[in-house]
């Protein structure tokens, strides 16, 4: 755990209509100084989406060699490797060839955009790549849910995801821009 990083938790309850997952988790996030509480809940956001039993978090801001987020088998091979916001697009190929499957969840409005921009004709190639993209609104939304500890319900289903608490709700839809379904851009 990075130093004084604030430990934030978040008592999770995901019914995936789409992938017929249900389950509660009780995730204990480290947010690193640097990061902000965008980045944290869209962290949180991609476990939603992907979440299975073994999915965990990866050390965090500190480690540049490890996901943010990865799925192994029991060999300990990288089946599921997530990474959120915009990666160097060395580190994404890297990612490729060590990884199954390779997702990065890509936020932060025009800075997105730029990204995909600059990166869109190498990461085509890579046939193991989902790049989705998550709404800077929705993202500003999520951000406001954040407290030290707090519960939080996540609804998925057709695509679309809906979060609530005791204070606050909204609905997302994660773009896909390459992946399965997609055309790139």
């Amino acid at each position: 755990m990075a130093p004084n990083a604030t430990i934030v938790k978040i008592e999770l309850q995901i019914s995936d209509m789409d992938r017929h997952y249900y389950a509660a988790h009780a995730l204990t996030l480290a947010q690193h100084p640097s990061e902000t509480q965008q980045r944290l809940m869209v962290r949180m956001l991609a476990f939603a989406l992907y979440a299975q039993e073994r999915l965990e978090f990866g050390p965090g801001l500190s480690s540049e060699d490890e996901p943010d987020l990865s799925l192994r088998d029991y060999t300990g091979d990288i089946e599921l490797w997530i990474d959120v916001g915009q990666p160097d697009e060395s580190r994404v190929r890297k990612a490729c060839g060590r990884a199954r499957q390779v997702v990065v969840v890509n936020y932060g409005g025009r800075a997105a955009d730029i990204w995909w921009d600059k990166n869109v004709a190498i990461l085509r190639r890579l046939k193991n790549l989902t790049v989705l993209d998550i709404d800077a609104d929705a993202v500003e939304a999520m951000a406001a849910m954040v407290e030290r500890s707090f519960r939080l319900d996540c609804q998925i289903q057709d695509g679309e995801v809906a979060l609530s608490n005791d204070r606050a709700a909204l609905t997302l839809t994660p773009a896909v821009r390459l992946g399965v379904g997609a055309q790139a851009a």
